[in-house]
C-alpha cells in the first residue's frame, strides 16, 4: 500500500460550525469525509440525515463517505444518492438482502461498502468482498463517538486483507473506524488497513493538519517496517 486515506468523522465536529469544520479538514489534507447516519433503532443514537448531507454537499467537492447505521438500509439509498453521498457503507446485520443493497448503491452511481458490529464474525463479510469497494472494520460498538479502541478487531482487518489478496481485489479499501488516533494508527496499518476514520483525534485538536498527518504517518510507518 502506497497511500493511507484519512476520513475525519463529522460526528466529532462542532455542529454549530459544520461548514467551517468541513472546510478545515479539507484544508488539512483529509481524503474524504466520514458521515455517520443513525436511526436510533439499529443503534441507540440519532445523528443527522439527508438534509445535512445535502447542505454540506453544496459547500464541498470532497468524497462523502457515508456510514449508515439504520434498519432496512435499502429504503434510504436513493435519498442518500440525491443528497450527494459518494459512497455508502451499511451493516450486514441490518440488511435482509445484502446483495440487493449493494446493487442499489451501485445502480445509483455510488461506491458500496459493508461493515459488521464488533461481535459479528468476519467470516460473514468475506464472501461479499468481490462485490465491494470498501470493507469497514468497527473497533467500537457503533452508535457513539469517543469510545476506546478494541485492538482484537485487528484480526478482522488482517483476515479481510488476506482474503482480498487471495481473491485479487487490489482496489478494495479496508477502513477502520473507532478510537483511531496517533496511538492506534500503527496497529491499523500493520494489520492491513488503508483508510482510517478519526473523529475526536482530529476535530478535538487545535491543529487539524498536524493531527491528520501524524495519524497517516504512524499508519504508513507500521506498513513499511
Amino acid at each position: 500500500m502506497k497511500k493511507m486515506l484519512i476520513s475525519p468523522s463529522l460526528l466529532a465536529a462542532d455542529f454549530a460550525r459544520l461548514g467551517e469544520e468541513l472546510a478545515a479538514v479539507e484544508a488539512a489534507g483529509a481524503d474524504m469525509l466520514h458521515l455517520d447516519v443513525m436511526d436510533g433503532v439499529f443503534v441507540p443514537n440519532i445523528s443527522f440525515g439527508m438534509p445535512v448531507i445535502a447542505s454540506l454537499r453544496k459547500a464541498s467537492g470532497m468524497f462523502f463517505d457515508v456510514h449508515i447505521m439504520i434498519t432496512d438500509p435499502i429504503r434510504y439509498i436513493d435519498g442518500l444518492a440525491k443528497a450527494g453521498a459518494d459512497g455508502v457503507t451499511f451493516h450486514l446485520e441490518a440488511a435482509p438482502d445484502t446483495g440487493a443493497v449493494i446493487d442499489r448503491i451501485r445502480a445509483r452511481g455510488m461506491k458500496a461498502g459493508l461493515t459488521l458490529r464488533p461481535g459479528t464474525p468476519v467470516e460473514e463479510l468475506l464472501p461479499w468482498l468481490p462485490r465491494l469497494d470498501l470493507a469497514l472494520v468497527m473497533t467500537v460498538e457503533p452508535g457513539f463517538g469517543g469510545q476506546s479502541f478494541l485492538p482484537e478487531m485487528m484480526e478482522k482487518v488482517s483476515a479481510i486483507r488476506r482474503e482480498a489478496e487471495r481473491l485479487g481485489c487490489p482496489r478494495l479499501i479496508i477502513q477502520v473506524d473507532g478510537g483511531v488516533g496517533r496511538d492506534t494508527a500503527a496497529a491499523c496499518g500493520a494489520a492491513g488497513a488503508n483508510c482510517l476514520v478519526a473523529g475526536s483525534a482530529i476535530f478535538g485538536k487545535k491543529d487539524y493538519a498536524a493531527e491528520t498527518e501524524a495519524i497517516r504517518a504512524a499508519a504508513l510507518a507500521a506498513i513499511h517496517k
